[in-house]
């Protein structure tokens, strides 16, 4: 795993010197990427730097920037090829040859016979930049699911590209201005959405895109999508016979490295089907990674630990207590933008734990995602049905006026009927971004100010999920906020958290259940499948019932939750109180800070209500504290 960064040089008279420092500091400001190796690669109109982390070849033959064997092409390159192996063997055999064994020189050859089409080859997780020195063209690229970051510059006749936000800043001519509509964006799903960023003229690559320019004229081309458009007709024998052998040969695929491998372990489903079937592939035990929390309502060691036990794992743990308060700063600040899922916590953890063990490590990502296993889907499946019952014109003028008496009575079931009867009167796609959404529109409305009330007035986060959740080729429900969720939370939020604490650690992490070709089977496999009356990711579970426990398969999901409540009132209470009541931060670019002040102070009266938005609110002025002082 790699970090890497460029520029186009545009200007009439280059100061080489001057550019290699830009280089340099721009390789530098993602060290952590790439610990092992960095170099730069400069002529009259491109410049490249990599940092390396070295997992296949671990010779120097492998460093990066590299140039192809023709010298047209130079390459700089993060991630992995799966099967670049088999791509090899297949280049030799048309009389290649190559001088390392490294998956980057594959790609160069690759890129050189067919172009952008090569994509179509690959099976792995990847952000690329190749450099054409006879055509003077950059292409750029990002793998199918977006498991590795790519942002990009374009603006006043310049452009640069980087791994990471921070890898940008060092180019002087990359400006960084506050993107209204971004922020916005934040606050209603905890991320930012690609392909925005929280600067204007600065971009993220979509997952499944490439891109090319020559520095005046750039154009973006989709080489990949899921289809949800054609369900199989095999029977639930078949369609979890070939799940299990589909999973378990992009395991092998993800157990091939020259440095030590492990696994994080949970003990929910994903994560240990992913450890079963590593033990299938090794003759030594698998290295296993698992966080716990001095709370046992949110503690899942236990778990972790039993399915250790039965695949006899070389078994670690640390339980996250007394240092949240002391790292919550540090960690933050590899988001580069705004970000607020709070597990992004333990997954620092569970990698830094990781790291002392292993070089790489596999996890269970992309199961929820892929066969509805998160409760919100049941939630959102009933108020569908619900919602089918009544016809639209009495569920959109009705209905809002029943929320509004209901929400006149302050008790516990008449807050969730308002709450139903809110979301009944909604589109379903409108009513799924509600869902989704960790900052009510209400608390919003109440709380902003200033420039960005009157910039963000018209704009609406929901046009996000609707277009993806429209741009699904199926007419079920259910396919088509899965098809959202793997364009917008997936990369924007489960992605992105694992990719920066991993690699803030300088850990590698692997996902066999985003392998493309797990995601394209499982668009096909019928929707009742996935969500099965009120049990969630059904097939996925029968797949593996020759595998793992009942009590593993079929307990409650927690996956990385966190005691946020708890935090707020106790280890973060010192923080959150500084940066929630900071009438000259972050907060007061945006909100009415006395209101604010009132939802804390409810909340440290013992009021949850507010717990999201306050955590959401935290999030945002930790980021503002370091990247706009």
């Amino acid at each position: 795993m790699c970090g890497l960064a460029g520029f186009l040089r545009t200007t009439s008279t280059p100061d080489r010197e001057a550019h290699e420092g830009w280089l340099n500091a721009m390789g530098q400001a993602i060290i952590h990427r790439g610990p092992d190796a960095g170099a730069v690669w400069l002529d009259d109109a491109v410049g490249l730097v990599h940092r390396r982390l070295s997992i296949l070849d671990l010779s120097e033959a492998g460093t990066q920037p590299m140039v192809s064997a023709s010298e047209r092409y130079v390459i700089a390159y993060n991630g992995e090829i799966y099967n670049f192996q088999e791509l090899r063997s297949d280049l030799i055999n048309q009389g290649h040859s190559f001088r390392t064994r490294t998956d980057t020189e594959v790609l160069l050859a690759l890129y050189e016979i067919h172009g952008p089409e090569c994509l179509k080859l690959l099976n792995g997780m990847f952000a690329l930049s190749i450099w054409d020195r006879t055509a003077r063209k950059l292409f750029l690229a990002r793998d199918r699911l977006g498991k590795k970051p790519l942002y990009f510059y374009e603006a006043n006749g310049h452009f640069a590209f980087a791994s990471e936000l921070k890898a940008l800043t060092p180019a002087p001519f990359v400006k960084t201005e506050l993107r209204f509509d971004a922020i916005k964006d934040f606050f209603a799903y905890q991320y930012v959405p690609d392909p925005k960023t929280i600067y204007k003229n600065i971009h993220k690559l979509a997952p499944g895109y490439w891109l090319e320019t020559d520095g005046t004229h750039t154009h973006q081309e989709q080489y990949w999508d899921v289809s949800f458009g054609a369900p199989s007709s095999a029977s639930v024998e078949e369609l979890q016979d070939g799940l299990y052998n589909l999973i378990d040969d992009a395991v092998r695929l993800r157990m091939v490295s020259d440095v030590p491998l492990g696994a994080f372990l949970s003990g929910g489903i994903d994560s240990s089907a992913v450890v079963g079937l590593m033990t299938g592939h090794t003759d030594t035990p698998v290295t296993t990674c698992a966080i716990g929390f001095d709370s046992k309502r949110f503690d899942e060691v236990h778990w972790a630990k039993k399915v250790a036990e039965q695949f006899k794992t070389d078994h670690h743990e640390f339980t996250v207590k007394d240092n949240v308060a002391e790292s919550l700063s540090s960690i933050a600040r590899f988001f580069d933008e705004p970000f607020a899922d709070p597990s992004f916590v333990p997954t620092y953890f569970v990698s830094q734990l990781a790291r002392q063990k292993v070089t790489v490590a596999l996890a269970g990502d992309g199961g929820d995602e892929n066969f509805a296993g998160y409760s919100k889907y049941y939630t959102d499946q009933v108020e569908n049905r619900l919602r089918g019952l009544f016809p639209a014109g009495v569920r959109h003028n009705l209905f809002p006026g029943l929320a509004r008496l209901a929400g006149m009575v302050n008790s516990g079931p008449t807050s969730k009927a308002r709450s139903l009867l809110s979301t009944l009167a909604l589109d379903p796609d409108e009513a799924f971004f509600i869902t989704n959404s960790f900052f009510r529109r209400d608390i919003w409305n109440d709380l902003v100010t200033g420039e960005l009330k009157r910039e963000t007035r018209d704009y609406d986060p929901a046009d996000i999920t609707r277009a993806h959740y429209n741009n699904a080729d199926t007419d079920d429900h259910l396919s088509s906020i899965l098809y959202a969720d793997i364009k917008t939370y997936l990369p924007g939020d489960i992605l992105v958290k694992v990719d920066r604490m991993s690699m803030a650690n300088s850990l590698e992490t692997r996902a066999p259940l985003l392998d493309y070709r797990v995601v394209e089977y499982a668009a096909q496999i019928p929707a009742a499948l996935k969500l099965h009356g009120k049990e969630k990711k059904y097939i996925l579970k029968k797949a593996f019932e020759r595998m793992l426990p009942e009590d593993i398969l079929y307990r409650k999901k927690m996956g990385f939750s966190v005691p946020l409540a708890q935090w707020l009132r106790n280890e973060l209470r010192p923080i959150a109180h500084s940066l929630l009541t900071d009438r000259d931060g972050g907060l007061s670019y945006c909100f009415d800070m006395e209101r604010v002040g009132d939802l804390w102070d409810r909340h440290i009266g013992g009021d949850d209500s507010f717990t999201q938005e306050l955590w959401s609110m935290l999030a945002f002025a930790l980021w503002w504290q370091r990247y706009n002082r």
